[in-house]
């Protein structure tokens, strides 16, 4: 399991999303990043549907859980 503590692209607050990681001053939880590129989405298409989502954000969660 990945410690997201120490990565700056997401937080976690209990009142927020149920307490699920999501990206830095969204409501959009990790799990909708990791289900759409699992069901064949680029990342340019996941920042595009999800406005308030960076590709830098993207890229600093895909690298941190490498």
């Amino acid at each position: 399991m990945t410690n997201w503590d120490t990565c700056p692209a997401v937080e976690q607050t209990s009142g927020k999303v149920g307490g699920a990681w999501v990206f830095t001053g969204t409501r959009i939880p990790l799990s909708a990043l990791y289900e759409n590129l699992a069901n064949g989405a680029t990342v340019d298409q996941f920042v595009e549907w999800f406005p308030g989502v960076g590709k830098q954000q993207v890229r600093a969660v895909l690298e941190h859980e490498a």
